[in-house]
């Protein structure tokens, strides 16, 4: 089991998807973030079945980090009540991993 999680989250539209994509990067708080356009939700709201056409955001951190990108992710969003899901990610290769810890502040970048 590794320290990493993929979050995952739903923005109403692209501007928005790509705003806090960039400061969650910026700020260390993902390695990356994925952007999938054309997500369709169903979803129960206020006693009624909405669908909506959505943008999700895979987000790729740690457990260390989730605290505070749980709370930039709930200050940025637009959304009352923003979809915010960490799941363990078990394993995966090295290189990547390694890759993460750097991008996400946790280890000195390597001597090139």
């Amino acid at each position: 089991m590794t320290d990493k999680i993929i979050v995952v989250s739903t923005c109403e539209t692209e501007d928005e998807a790509r705003k806090v994509a960039r400061h969650l990067v910026e700020q260390r708080l993902a390695a990356c973030v994925n952007i999938l356009p054309g997500a369709r939700s169903i979803y129960r709201w206020q006693q009624k079945v909405e669908e909506t056409g959505e943008i999700m955001l895979v987000i790729k951190s740690s457990r260390e980090l989730f605290p505070t990108l749980r709370e930039e992710l709930a200050r940025l969003h637009s959304y009352q009540v923003p979809e915010v899901v960490a799941l363990s990610i078990i394993d995966g290769s090295s290189s990547y991993l390694d890759w993460m810890d750097r991008e996400l502040g946790l280890r000195k970048p390597m001597n090139s």
